[in-house]
């Protein structure tokens, strides 16, 4: 029975199905097993080519990785015939789990210039921590469309913001320990769903409570850790009784892509960062804004 025929069915991949000739067994993916070993060298190749374009771009644009990181991942797995319902969700807790590993060097780096708000980031990160985990939950409660779908609208939102160079202006000052808890709660619950570091909320935010750019910039670095740790967590535990996944897999966390794209973009991360201070750069986040439009489209129309 073709793989498309169990889902026409209502069977959840991995389910016990029956196929002709054969007695009751675990149903799975022609060839699944085969397109998806470890060391398939061109897996790795692939990842290892995420990795190096997402490292570059972060640090020559100083965007997020996880808008590049989640929709070549999921075409990944897609082309490797797993479900879209748990695609867009491996590939979001991926992109969080790279997050806890490339966000120590960046705060490392903001941290020596002296551009981390300790005090700020301590208040934030409760709430954060809290979001970030109800975040992973509310993804995998969703069915994998709706999911895409929000991670479509956000890339394409993201896209918009590029073109625009819009910065907001000063207008007050941070606020109290409650709404600021309030506005961490909402950072890691956002972050989590789309599987990133939470700067395109934070960043703007301080910077309209009077936080110098630079500053807003560091100590959002800061916060990129407990998003991605929290978050990463949350999708462990919430897949930890799903059917067989990919072999390298916890939970909704793939393994291979996790090592393969943090190696490679902790490389080229500072070489894209050097190269954005011998270049004007704002054509270039024109430009790609325009890719992120189409990787915006992919995930609207994805089945």
């Amino acid at each position: 029975m073709a793989f498309a025929d169990a889902y026409t069915h209502g069977l959840p991949f991995g389910s016990p199905f029956p196929c002709p000739g054969d007695n009751a067994g675990v149903y799975t993916a022609p060839g699944y097993k085969n397109k998806m070993s470890l060391l398939d060298p061109l897996l790795i190749a692939e990842l290892l080519l995420i990795g190096t374009v997402t490292g570059f771009l972060a640090g020559l644009l100083g965007i997020g990785g996880g808008m590049v990181m989640v929709p070549f991942v999921t075409m990944i797995l897609t082309a490797r015939g797993f479900p879209a319902e748990y695609t867009v969700k491996m590939a979001v807790a991926t992109s969080l789990a790279t997050i806890c590993f490339t966000s120590l060097s960046s705060v490392r780096a903001h941290n020596k210039r002296g551009a981390v708000l300790w005090p700020v980031a301590r208040v934030l990160a409760p709430g954060i921590l809290v979001g970030s985990v109800a975040g992973a939950q509310l993804a995998v409660a969703l069915p994998g469309k709706m999911l895409g779908i929000l991670f479509g609208s956000f890339v394409a939102f993201s896209a918009t913001q590029m073109i625009l160079d819009r910065k907001p202006k000063p207008t007050r000052t941070l606020p109290g320990p409650i709404p600021t808890f309030g506005v961490g709660t909402l950072i890691g619950v956002v972050s989590a769903l789309v599987g990133a570091g939470g700067a395109f909320i934070s960043v703007p935010f301080m910077t309209w409570c009077n936080v110098k750019i630079h500053q807003a910039v560091g100590t959002s670095s800061a916060l990129g850790f407990p998003i991605a740790l929290a978050g990463t967590a949350g999708y462990i535990w919430a897949g930890r009784d799903m059917p067989p996944m990919p072999p390298g897999s916890i939970g909704y966390l793939y393994l291979p892509g996790l090592v393969c794209i943090s190696l490679a973009s902790m490389l080229l991360a500072p070489l894209g960062a050097r190269t954005a201070h011998r270049m004007d750069t704002r054509p270039l986040r024109k430009l790609f804004a325009l890719v992120l439009y189409g990787l915006a489209t992919y995930f609207l129309l994805l089945r």
